[in-house]
């Protein structure tokens, strides 16, 4: 196969890897068809009003501060005298959009939404918004949207301010929570002059939202222990307090309004989310007005958690919910329906009614939640074989009827306390069989995935034994005759061909999606070619009894050896820790195995830095703490680096003067980054916001940093060190702590990696030969060379460090496998009015730079050693693999949902690395080979094998 059509396979194979774990663990949970169902005909409220601090922590509102006062003295009021009040625990991910649809929809977010930024419905979905008669809500554009274009009608309605407010520099982001009080105040001046406002402000049924980002904000750009952040939430106080009052005078003290004040998610030291720390996951919950019981007293002094040791409410009475349970409470006290996605538990603690009511109101949230349950079965149903459906056995229909019918029998019979019961067991089986048929197929398509990945596996082995080692024997026209019956192509051919036309009729009788036919079917194409290729097994395994046994014990040992380095980069994504050991192994490993006559130097060199970088793993993960001194003094080490280097390169060869000039111009756009980095961080901290000429000069780089390694010659060692210089400056734009010194001695280990395998090649091949004077664009000779030369053992572990250093690069400044450890600091350069996308895409560049500069010295090397780089890409690609399928096994639905979330990211990091180290090996040969200046002009350019 040639090269380009593996390429193009392997990325279809990866892809649809890829996108499985969305069809086994990222199905939308939603069905549709069911009928409301009424949660309460008598409801205590005829309006509801929903605060939401967005990014507010429970430990933050609830505790004393230093002088013994609450930071929301109004709220607190509140708890101790009229109303209730909790911990509200979300789920991962702990982000603005998944909290609000769970708080107000009463689901947890289909996953689906991730590549829409939740931003958009990816399925349209029922809320408390979309049942009611008119909801009001000011806010966030990110926020208010969604379900404002989710509802049926135009009854939502939404007033947000325009997306340049959310600026992370501003120097006072309360102001986002002052806009939105602002307005709310304007309405109901306009609703005592406009007579139609008035009437829609005077029906029941009504909802008024409030989205207050501005302790969100803040937190992002001061952290949570800060006094904006602090302050922001006594502001938001006294604004629900101002609010409060202006809605009961507005509405003449009728009793008639239910009060809700809560989070969507909280947030870390460090000031960000997304994760599972208890900072994130727990928020508070405080109810009063209409509906709501008064504050009990209770006996028992003990919590469920030590986070609320601080908040002096051990004799209040806590009762905590799910966030999903907002919903239905939210429901239940204005009398709307639930909402029919709504997997939410009515939390009968918050309210102020008999327990005639409570039962009644339990019974129709279970009966809504039950119509979901008995939809999802019959959808299963219908796409399985009536022979090979297994029905959730605790929940079958004769169940179902029967518990409805002891439910009804006991509210007629007034044993309220007891149909209650009744009422949430029925909701937990209900709960339980949601997840049943939501997990239906895992076990099938895991199996499905997972003799693809091993099938995979082997052809790339099978390829790389046939077409790069010598030990396949060419097999004649009558060997081929002599083959078992069992095992001729045509046999092989009909029997998966067969196999693959039995799995096509089940599925398609089943009417399952057509993605279930590429899980069922790649496995059985590459099954197919693996067998066919059975013969390499056999020649391996004669050409191994036929070796010495010194051969053997080396193969055997490197394979070991290979095996258990993955193991331990596995291990590596759960603690960092273990790549400073394999860094520690990897840089003492030449001085024990070096011959005497390898040079000392580039052995020591690679020991010390090799060593160095292992310290980076133990430190901190960067995002925690900004230290721009660190930052100015990485781009200072750059700088000399860079001049040391460019100084040598041009005493070494007799280069032409306009190539090195590109370099010097490099060299000062460090300098101007370090000086844009000190400036912005200063300027922010002066809260006078992002300079405009900084802004622009930073986007400036990262368009030249793109463009000027193609200004360059294609001599090794100067096009290696011209991309170098050309990502350090947008690198350093991009850093807030230690990162910047962590590349730059990744940097230092691949130039000794260059001058250690080709000191090495040079061993073992006994032809002498200087880096600086190799050529990345050989002539057709070298060309035809490369393609001759053998894979060696030695190659073997050149692919692992490859594979070990792009793993360093992308984990060694933090856990990017968790979403919390975005920080908005990074990107501040270039931007700080919030935009998603944008950030993202910064962020994703920033960890993409260090693995760029790791694949251009592997090609490197692949230049320098003649090892055919298509033996190494599909070397690399097997390693990987079996990495990704390590994850795959340890992917996890059970356990606390950072471990579940913690799980399923990995497995994605590093499906999305095996799909980018395709685009990689493309792109490192774009970046080392093309070159705007002329050929003519290259030939005594710097590095040039021309050069005399």
């Amino acid at each position: 196969m040639r090269t380009w059509a593996l390429i193009l396979t392997g990325l279809f194979v990866h892809i649809v890897f890829f996108y499985s774990i969305f069809d086994i663990y990222f199905t939308s949970p939603l069905v549709h068809g069911m009928t409301p169902v009424v949660s309460n005909e008598s409801p205590p409220a005829k309006r509801l009003v929903l605060f939401v601090a967005d990014g507010l922590r429970a430990d933050k509102f609830f505790e004393i501060d230093g002088d013994g006062k609450s930071r929301a003295p109004y709220l607190r009021t509140v708890i101790e005298e009229t109303g209730a009040w909790g911990v509200s625990h979300t789920r991962v991910p702990t982000e603005s959009r998944p909290g609000h649809v769970a708080l107000i929809a009463g689901f947890y977010e289909d996953v689906s939404a991730v590549a829409k930024g939740w931003k958009e419905n990816p399925v349209e979905f029922d809320s408390v918004f979309n049942e009611s008669r008119y909801t009001w809500s000011w806010g966030s554009p990110d926020i208010l949207p969604m379900f404002a274009k989710g509802a049926s009608g135009d009854h939502v309605l939404t007033d947000q301010y325009p997306s340049e407010l959310e600026d992370f520099a501003d120097s006072d982001s309360s102001k986002l929570d002052t806009w939105v009080f602002d307005r709310v105040k304007a309405l109901f001046e306009r609703g005592r002059r406009d007579n139609k406002l008035a009437e829609q402000l005077n029906q029941d049924k009504i909802v008024f939202f409030f989205h207050l980002l501005g302790i969100d904000t803040n937190g992002h750009s001061h952290k949570p222990q800060s006094k904006e952040y602090l302050e922001n939430i006594g502001l938001v106080d006294s604004g629900i307090k101002k609010m409060t009052e202006l809605i009961e005078q507005y509405y003449g003290n009728d009793g008639k309004t239910s009060y809700l004040m809560t989070a969507d998610h909280g947030m870390t030291n460090w000031g960000s989310h997304g994760a599972g720390h208890p900072h994130e996951t727990l928020t508070p919950l405080v109810a009063w007005g209409a509906g709501v019981r008064q504050p009990v007293t209770r006996q028992h002094t003990s919590d469920p958690d030590s986070y609320s040791e601080d908040w002096n409410l051990k004799t209040l009475m806590r009762s905590d919910v799910q966030q999903a349970d907002i919903a239905p409470l939210m429901a239940y006290l204005i009398g709307v329906p639930y909402p029919v996605n709504s997997v939410g538990v009515l939390p009968i603690d918050y309210l102020d009614c008999d327990d005639r009511q409570k039962s009644q109101s339990l019974y129709a949230n279970a009966r809504q939640i039950l119509s979901q349950y008995q939809i999802k079965m019959e959808k299963k149903k219908q796409t399985t074989l009536s022979m090979t459906f297994r029905p959730y056995s605790e929940l079958t229909p004769a169940i179902q009827a029967e518990m409805i019918r002891t439910i009804n029998k006991l509210i007629q019979a007034g044993d309220y306390s007891t149909a209650i019961k009744e009422s949430q067991e029925l909701m937990r089986l209900t709960l339980q069989g949601l997840n049943y048929y939501q997990t239906y197929d895992r076990f099938f398509l895991g199996v499905s995935i997972t003799s693809g990945f091993i099938g995979w596996t082997l052809y790339i082995l099978v390829l790389v034994v046939k077409e790069h080692t010598d030990v396949v024997r060419v097999r004649v026209k009558l060997v081929t005759l002599q083959q078992p019956v069992l095992l001729r192509r045509e046999m092989i051919v009909g029997g998966y061909s067969s196999l693959g036309a039995l799995i096509f009729i089940l599925l398609a009788v089943q009417s399952l999606p057509w993605t279930y036919y590429l899980y069922c079917l790649l496995p059985v194409a590459l099954w197919t070619v693996v067998t066919l290729n059975w013969y390499v097994l056999q020649d391996c395994s004669q050409r191994l009894k036929a070796s010495p046994t010194g051969v053997c014990s080396s193969l055997c040992l490197t394979v070991l050896m290979c095996i258990l380095g993955l193991e331990i980069l596995v291990a590596g994504f759960f603690y960092r820790e273990l790549l400073s050991v394999g860094l520690v192994c990897m840089g003492v490993l030449p001085l024990l195995s070096s011959s005497q006559s390898s040079d000392r130097v580039i052995r020591f060199g690679w020991a010390v830095s090799s060593l160095t970088l292992a310290i980076f793993p133990l430190m901190p993960v960067v995002g925690r703490e900004t230290n721009y001194l660190l930052v100015g003094g990485a781009g200072m080490l750059a700088i000399c680096t860079g001049v040391l280097a460019i100084h040598r390169l041009q005493h070494s060869s007799s280069p032409s003067q306009h190539i090195f000039s590109i370099n010097w111009i490099q060299i000062a756009l460090t300098a101007m980054s370090v000086y844009i980095v000190m400036s912005t961080s200063s300027s922010i901290q002066r809260k006078q916001g992002l300079p405009v000429i900084n802004q622009v000069f930073s986007w400036l780089i990262l368009g030249v940093s793109l463009v000027i390694p193609m200004l360059s010659g294609t001599g090794v060692l100067h096009r290696v060190l011209t991309i170098t210089l050309a990502y350090l400056p947008l690198y350093l734009l991009l850093s807030i702590s230690h990162e910047g010194l962590f590349v730059i001695t990744l940097c230092y280990l691949l130039y000794f990696w260059l001058q250690l395998e080709e000191d090495t090649s040079s061993q073992m091949t006994g032809h002498m030969k200087q880096v600086g004077s190799i050529d990345f664009v050989s002539p057709l000779m070298s060309e035809i060379k490369l393609q001759q030369r053998y894979l060696q053992l030695e190659d073997v572990r050149r692919a692992f460090y490859f594979v070990f250093l792009m793993l360093t690069g992308f984990f060694g400044t933090g856990n990017i496998a968790s979403i919390n450890s975005f920080e908005p600091a990074s990107v501040y350069c270039f931007l700080t009015v919030f935009s998603p996308f944008t950030m993202g895409t910064l962020m994703m560049l920033k960890n993409v730079i260090p693995l760029v500069l790791v694949t251009c010295t592997f090609r490197a090397i692949h230049i320098t050693t003649n090892v055919p780089i298509r033996a190494l890409f599909l070397l690399v690609l097997a390693m990987s693999d079996l990495m990704a399928l390590n994850f795959f096994f340890l992917v996890r639905d059970y356990g606390s949902w950072l471990e579940i979330g913690t799980s399923i990211s990995h497995y994605v990091i590093v499906m999305c690395m095996i799909i980018f180290l395709m685009l990689l090996f493309g792109l490192s040969h774009g970046l080392t080979t093309f070159s705007m200046i002329p050929r003519k002009s290259l030939k005594t350019g710097a590095g040039s094998p021309h050069s005399q």
